[in-house]
């Protein structure tokens, strides 16, 4: 068996002695493992490696998705299409390690390996998978066992109930077998919430649970927050043993549906949102619930050290104007040999070029600047200040309209040179739009984001945010100073007026503010970028938040419910 120094290849910091593990559906820590599909999984990625960095006493705790997420390629007409290819990770260990969890009342074995920090510089993380086919001394798991850890979100309500199984209660058991059970349990959002039925059959008493867990909020409403039948829960083993009337009892169960946020709200000593207004939103959103933990926030934050170009920190640092535009220019050429291979545009490096990259959702409307099809055309086709744009992002595989969205932006805009939308959304592209953009375009229904680090690692490479101000934008924007704001609409607008509204808005400040500065101004548009990148790192590099966690979540005291006071 592993041992701790094996694991972890180096001492904890003093200041970090408290043993913490880090559940979470996904991570995002290197292209080449892809256990990941987004924001959740790139904001993990930052954390554990800046737990690295920081020599915390932290593990993370995963799961290894045989096809990963989803592979979004295009079919012979050019629209989305998403492909499934098995992966393999020659980097992993296998520690050798093959243990029982209960699913549905049958045994599946589950297999655990390792990704050790010395590969790509990330705290130690362990990944869980049921594909197990042979072995000497159990029982081979059967198709259906095998298929569990298959894709990650997977679109069966029954598959996505076994997979928090074997997150929450799989990875307790694992760090038990290790002898690394830790002090504190941290749930990056709800999926992991089995693991609090775990550890209150364990203690017998949910204060205990109490003492050693805490959670991350992410979603800002309370329809999107994950929810079940408790009846399927059950038969599913979700409550490792304990019986239906004491697990409604404790959490208050009404109406015969579990919802894993506010399960989690009241396992937790403490919770916290994403970002300031997302933190002012949770408490909103749950305050009429009771015996729930107090909610404060962290806002999220990314590595620098991961995302940022190093020419453009010494440019910057150095407050040398020309070799920063100098260097966003060959940055800019080789985000555009990725337009030209996927697309056959020639994209020019002196042009003006926006982004609009994150997940096609809905609310995230990255179809909003197109509303106006006549004013969206007349600036795309102005040759005298003209635009380049670009988009890229990959929508859940069943969300068939978000899907939708991409396609209609691909015939709507395939005929036009200087437009572009882009497959294969992952951390290398991520990494190439954000260092190679000049603009980062972001522009969700309002308090519809509960954070969108996207945006900090564009502001790390010298790449202007232009936002609504939701999620972390107002801790951060000065409009005009480091970023541009789009005004939002009046809420109680009807939505199509409010799209309306701000789609006016949008293109406005693109065509009277951000075209004449990059244009007219270049030295001042210089100096915009120099000073977002200043603004950013200080306070949204994932040092700062992982410093957080541990002294406002991990050490946090336990108080009475009737004490808490949200901060």
């Amino acid at each position: 068996m592993l041992t701790k120094s094996e694991i972890f290849n180096y001492v904890p910091a003093k200041d970090y002695s408290t043993s913490a593990a880090y559940f979470s559906m996904e991570f995002a820590i290197d292209q080449s493992l892809k256990i990941y599909s987004g924001g959740l999984g790139f904001l993990a990625g930052s954390h554990m490696r800046s737990a690295f960095e920081l020599k915390q006493n932290l593990v993370g705790v995963g799961m290894l998705w045989k096809y990963g997420y989803y592979d979004q390629v295009r079919a012979m007409d050019g629209s989305m299409k998403a492909e499934y290819v098995q992966k393999y990770y020659s980097f992993l260990t296998d520690t050798g390690i093959v243990f029982p969890v209960e699913v549905h009342s049958a045994t599946v074995y589950v297999k655990a390996y390792l990704l050790k920090p010395e590969v790509f510089g990330s705290a130690p993380i362990f990944l869980l998978s049921t594909d197990i086919e042979l072995s000497t001394d159990i029982e081979q798991n059967d198709n259906i066992s095998r298929t569990i850890t298959n894709r990650l979100y997977d679109s069966n309500e029954s598959t996505r109930i076994a997979q928090s199984i074997i997150l929450g209660i799989g990875g307790a058991k694992l760090l038990e077998i290790l002898d690394m059970a830790p002090e504190i349990y941290h749930m990056n959002e709800g999926h992991a919430l089995p693991l609090c039925f775990y550890l209150y059959s364990k203690f017998g008493n949910i204060q205990q649970v109490r003492n050693r867990v805490v959670f991350t909020t992410h979603t800002p409403e309370e329809a999107g927050n994950e929810k079940h039948s408790f009846e399927l829960l059950s038969k599913m083993s979700f409550f490792n043993g304990i019986s239906d009337d004491e697990v409604k009892s404790m959490l208050l169960v009404e109406n015969d549906v579990l919802d894993y946020t506010l399960s989690a709200l009241r396992f937790a000593k403490i919770s916290n949102g994403v970002s300031k207004m997302h933190g002012d939103v949770s408490r909103q959103m749950w305050a009429g619930f009771a015996d729930i933990c107090q909610i404060t926030h962290i806002t999220n934050a990314q590595n620098q050290n991961y995302w940022q170009d190093k020419s453009l920190r010494e440019a910057a640092s150095g407050k040398n104007t020309i070799a920063l535009l100098q260097r966003k220019k060959e940055l800019k050429r080789e985000l555009f040999q990725v337009v030209a291979d996927q697309t056959g545009k020639i994209f020019d490096e002196n042009i003006l070029t926006l982004v609009w990259a994150r997940r096609y959702a809905g609310y995230k409307r990255a179809d909003l600047m197109t509303a106006d099809e006549d004013r969206f055309l007349k600036l795309i086709q102005n040759v005298d200040t003209p635009i380049q744009i670009i988009w890229a992002g990959k929508p859940y595989p069943e969300d068939y309209g978000a899907i939708e969205t991409f396609n209609h932006l691909f015939w709507k805009t395939r005929q036009h040179p200087n437009v572009a939308v882009l497959t294969g959304y992952e951390l290398h592209l991520s990494a190439l739009l954000k260092k190679g953009s000049d603009v980062w375009l972001n522009n969700p229904k309002l308090y519809r984001e509960a954070s969108g680090t996207s945006g900090m690692t564009a502001a790390m490479n010298g790449s202007v945010n232009l936002s609504i101000p939701d999620g972390w934008i107002p801790e951060f924007s000065e409009h005009g100073k480091n970023s541009f704001l789009i005004p939002p609409a009046d809420r109680n607008l009807s939505t199509e007026e409010q799209d309306r509204q701000e789609c006016d808005s949008l293109l406005t400040i693109i065509e009277q503010e951000i075209i004449p500065l990059y244009y007219q101004q270049p030295e001042q548009w210089a100096r915009l970028l120099m000073q977002a990148m200043h603004d950013v790192l200080d306070g949204f590099d994932s040092g700062r938040m992982a410093k957080q966690y541990y002294e406002q979540l991990f050490s946090a005291k336990v108080p009475s419910r009737e004490e808490e006071v949200y901060s």
